[in-house]
């Protein structure tokens, strides 16, 4: 288990963050809460894990999160 999390924003560069300095609600914190710690939501991203989508509530259970902008089109 670890207690941080590189967030790898694509074409944006990558944050480290601490778990302890995460605001969450259960014992570990979710991908939704490290989205927040890097001033973006779940509705406008997408997060993968090794390259495959998860739920940006589960709990973080890797040490890299990619996080891709979903594009709106017109």
């Amino acid at each position: 288990m670890t207690d941080r999390v590189t967030v790898d924003v694509k074409g944006e560069g990558t944050r480290e963050l601490e778990f302890a300095a995460l605001e969450h609600d259960g014992d570990v914190p979710t991908y939704t809460d490290a989205l927040a710690a890097v001033d973006l939501s779940p509705h406008e991203v997408s997060v993968l894990v090794d390259g495959r989508p998860v739920p940006e509530d589960q709990p973080i259970d890797s040490e890299t999160m990619t996080v891709l902008r979903l594009i709106k089109g017109g």
